[in-house]
Formats: C-alpha cells, sequence, structure tokens
C-alpha cells in the first residue's frame, strides 16, 4: 500500500471552482491538492478537439459570470485569458421573414419594429431588472445567512449577515422591493407579459429562463433562472456576454497557471474513491488506486449528490440530511452539441454574412413555442420544435478551426434528462435540421459532429442529470437553503469538510465564487 501523503487542503475535483479555491487557499500559505479524474483540468469549462482540425468549448460555452474579482486576483490576463465581447449580442430569425436582432445602441430600434410601445419600455425594464442584478452581483461573493442550531451565541454571526442583507433591501424602495419578490417567486413568462405585448421581445428575454433549467418560462421560479443570467459583465460592461480566446478552456487552463504559481499540486488522472473519515470529521482523500491524501480540510467541488452518495459514508451524516440529498433536484434539459463547419450558415431572412453571426443565435420565436417545448418532452423525451441557441465562436477566434471553416456551439432545449442513449443521434439529427429550416444549407455544410445529451453530460462531466448548475435553481435550493438549509455557509455536515461547487451559493455558471467563498470558510476555521 502507499505511504500516506500529507497536505493542508484536498480539492476534490479541478473544475473552475476548484481551482478558484485551491488559489486562494494557497495564496494564503496552505499546501493544497487538488485530485482531477479526467487527464485535463476544467471539469465542464474545457476546450477538446471533436473533429480533426477543430476545436471548441465541450459543455459550457460562452462567459459573462466570470467574477471580475476572481479574475483580478488571479491575474488571469497575465495567465493568457482574452475575452472578446460579442459584436451583437442577440439575433433571433423568425419564420415569417423577419427578424430581431439585439446589441448596443440597436436593441430599442429593433423591437420598435414589431411594438413601439414595447420599444418605449425597453429602457425602464433594463432599469428595473438592473436593480435586481445588483442585489445579486452584490451577494455572490458572500455566503447568504446560514441556519444554525444552539444558542444565540452561534446565531449572532448569522443574524449580523442576515442583517446587512436586510439594510440592502431596506435601500431599495417599494417597486424595487416589489420587483425583487417578483423576480425570486415568479415565472419569466408572467413577468415578461407584464411588460410587453410582442411575442419576439419576450422569447429574446425568455430564453435565459430555460437555459439550462427543464422548465417552461411559465414555471414559478424561472423568472430568477432570467436573472441569474444577467449579473455578469464582459470587461467592465454589465449584462454583456463574450467569448474566450481559445474557448472555455483557456479559463481553466490560465486558472491552473495561477494555481501552479502558487505552489497548489494538480494531479490529473486521479479519480477519488472516499472521503476518508476519522472520529466523525474528514481527514483526507482516497484515490481509486489506491493512493490516500491526509489534510486538514478537504474541500469537494463535486455534485454535492455525487459527493454523499458515492465518496461519503453515509454513517458519518444524518438519516434527515442524506433523505435531503436523495430529494435534491438536479436534471436539466439540454442537449449540448459541438459542430463543424465548412462555411458560414446563411439565414433566410439575413443572408447576408455579417455581425449577427458573432451573436448568441436563438431559434425559439416566443414564450408559447418555449412552453410547448417543455411539455412535448416531459411526455415524449424530446421536443419535435426544440430551442435552440447557436453561437459561432470561431466568428470571434480563428484558433478554433482550419482556415475557411467554422465551428459552432449548439445548446438545445428540451429533452428529458434521462433521454436514452440510443435516441441521442435521432435527437442531433433534428436539432441539425431545426436550424437548417432557418438557415439552408447548415446542414450540407456540417463536417463533423459531437452530441452530448444528459447522460453524456453526467458521465463525462459529473452533471447529475445534465444539470449544468449541480442543482435546480429554485426557492428550496437557492441562497440559504443551497444545497441543503443549515449548510449555506460551504461547510458540510462532517466537519472538516467543504462544498465548493456549484451546489452550493451562488449556483451555476462559470462565475468562480463558490470556490472564492469556500476558501474564505476553509481559511476562517483553519485559523482558529
Amino acid at each position: 500500500m502507499n505511504a500516506p501523503m500529507m497536505t493542508d487542503v484536498v480539492v476534490l475535483g479541478g473544475g473552475h471552482n476548484g481551482l478558484v479555491c485551491a488559489f486562494y487557499l494557497a495564496r494564503a500559505g496552505l499546501k493544497v491538492t487538488v485530485l482531477e479524474r479526467r487527464g485535463v483540468v476544467g471539469g465542464a469549462a474545457v476546450t477538446e478537439e471533436f473533429h480533426p482540425g477543430f476545436r471548441n468549448s465541450t459543455a459550457s460555452y460562452t462567459v459573462s459570470l466570470l467574477n471580475p474579482r476572481v479574475i483580478a486576483d488571479m491575474d488571469l490576463a497575465r495567465h493568457g485569458l482574452r475575452v472578446v465581447e460579442r459584436k451583437m449580442a442577440n439575433f433571433l430569425p423568425l419564420e415569417d421573414g423577419r427578424y430581431l436582432l439585439a446589441g448596443e445602441r440597436r436593441t430599442q430600434g429593433e423591437v420598435a419594429k414589431f411594438s413601439p410601445r414595447d420599444a418605449e419600455r425597453l429602457p425602464e425594464y433594463e432599469r428595473r431588472l438592473e436593480v435586481g442584478a445588483a442585489v445579486l452581483r452584490d451577494w455572490v461573493l458572500r455566503a447568504p445567512p446560514n441556519m444554525t442550531e444552539g444558542g444565540w451565541l452561534s446565531a449572532l454571526p448569522e443574524l449580523l449577515s442576515a442583517g446587512r442583507l436586510g439594510r440592502q433591501a431596506a435601500n431599495l424602495d417599494v417597486q424595487g422591493r416589489r420587483d425583487l419578490l417578483d423576480l425570486f417567486a415568479k415565472s419569466a413568462g408572467d413577468w415578461l407579459d407584464g411588460w410587453f405585448e410582442s411575442d419576439p421581445i419576450k422569447a429574446l428575454f425568455g430564453f435565459d429562463s430555460v437555459v439550462g433549467n427543464y422548465a417552461s418560462p411559465y414555471t414559478p421560479g424561472s423568472a430568477y433562472v432570467l436573472l441569474h443570467h444577467v449579473f455578469g459583465e464582459v470587461n467592465g460592461k454589465k449584462g454583456a456576454w463574450g467569448h474566450a480566446i481559445g474557448g472555455m478552456g483557456a479559463i481553466t487552463q490560465s486558472m491552473a497557471k495561477a494555481c501552479a504559481e502558487q505552489g497548489v499540486d494538480i494531479r490529473l488522472d486521479a479519480p477519488v474513491a472516499e472521503v476518508l473519515t476519522q472520529k466523525g470529521r474528514a481527514v483526507g482523500a482516497v484515490t481509486e488506486d489506491g493512493q490516500t491524501i491526509r489534510a486538514r480540510a478537504v474541500v469537494s467541488n463535486l455534485h454535492p449528490r455525487l459527493l454523499f452518495d458515492r465518496l461519503v459514508d453515509p454513517a458519518a451524516v444524518s438519516a434527515d440530511f442524506t433523505e435531503r440529498m436523495r430529494r435534491y433536484a438536479s436534471g436539466s434539459g439540454t442537449f449540448r452539441m459541438n459542430v463543424a463547419l465548412s462555411e458560414l450558415p446563411r439565414f433566410t431572412t439575413l443572408p447576408e454574412q455579417g455581425d449577427h453571426l458573432t451573436a448568441g443565435i436563438i431559434i425559439a420565436p416566443s414564450l408559447a413555442y418555449m412552453d410547448r417545448a417543455h411539455a412535448e418532452a416531459r411526455l415524449n423525451g424530446w421536443s419535435s420544435s426544440p430551442i435552440v441557441e447557436m453561437l459561432i465562436p470561431s466568428t470571434l477566434d480563428d484558433s478554433l478551426a482550419p482556415a475557411g471553416g467554422h465551428v459552432a456551439s449548439l445548446f438545445c432545449q428540451h429533452v428529458s434528462p434521462d433521454l436514452a442513449d440510443e435516441h441521442r443521434e435521432t435527437v442531433a439529427d433534428l436539432m441539425v435540421d431545426t436550424v437548417d429550416r432557418h438557415a439552408p444549407g447548415f446542414k450540407a455544410s456540417v463536417v463533423g459532429r459531437l452530441a452530448l445529451g444528459p447522460r453524456d453530460l453526467e458521465r463525462r462531466f459529473g452533471l447529475v442529470g445534465g444539470d449544468i448548475f449541480h442543482g435546480r435553481l429554485t426557492l428550496d435550493q437557492l441562497f440559504s437553503a443551497r444545497p441543503v438549509l443549515g449548510h449555506a455557509d460551504h461547510r458540510m455536515p462532517v466537519p472538516g469538510l467543504y462544498l465548493c461547487g456549484a451546489g452550493a451559493h451562488p449556483g451555476g455558471g462559470v462565475t468562480g465564487a463558490p470556490g472564492h467563498n469556500a476558501a474564505r470558510a476553509v481559511l476562517k476555521d483553519l485559523r482558529r
């Protein structure tokens, strides 16, 4: 048997949050070891060749939510990260020959083509949505108030935290407080129907409410998913989305370099078999090849259900917590494709090549269309009229494809989280055909593709049910209740065990925030 290795902290999983957490811990002077199951760091934020000569971001595919403080603290630009903004934000082609093109100083005029009233209301909508986004932005890098057991002394820090949140809400006017409640509790459809009358503008904004969310835009709580997607920024521009040159793997490769500079030991091809516990405390990890790494703290970047189903001794946690984890909702309607193209698509509504091809291209003309897509997927396993967002990152980054070629990311909704493998290619054909209806010739230009259904995303990246958020963003699994009420402070029920992945506050997306926040909790405890 291999002799045990000693370290201060062992991090399970080298996804972006694991790397962020490792960086902050190492920068504070701790000895940190990262154990990554795959042969490359990055988790779902990786760039890989999927067809000879064609590379793309395999799972996550676009940048906005990555926190500016994380970028600055890790000095990611010095380590090679460069993010460019899309030339247009979104392009919505319609079957009647019209289109909606959203972008800086352009969206309002485009909306006016469909409804002068909606165009007039748009600035106020954006202002009030930003009020809610600002609240989220302020709280992503701090743990939310956590439920505690014991007397007032143990509860005092959480009461102070709740007081800060209360003061922030009190600083909003009545309108802002009411909007915040709506955005946390209502459906996106109800929220948007209260603002606008035209289908295209509601579809443009409503798409964010179903991204990675196996739900209708009229499902209560989907307005929060919409809000979750707008609190980010690109190069200081709030709400913007961009592309990392070299793909999403460029983010995690630059993070790995920052970690190495701080002395972090990153071990690839090192799947973990169990979290080692002793006298009820987490004291290390054991890899599948039998290597024991003993540590003062264990930090998991895994999906919380994987952590407690597979790695933690059930006897180390309460029966109630085990039952809560069993019922922890995780499942996405996402079907992810990477496509190698011989040429750029030409859309019927806008056939010339231009800045619209750098945008997020949304094929979903109305909230009703999205609602039907969800209903049909629940009934039949997938929708015959799916929701497709296509990005063509090679229009901004020529390093991803050979000269003359291009790569496209297709982020598709809705399929059942339990979609059987034998239906994968049928669904992939449907997604390509859906784009081809709007851009004739697209199908003929496809020279290679990689299709990943929810089960593929789970096997490859540990996304249970294909859930890109490590658990649904519903009120019972948000903020102080993420992942379970009483453990919102990143401290798990086993002393010495912490959660730094997207299953912790503030949830999914390539933010780095859970990793940042978990590191603060670990450092506070180890300094006691």
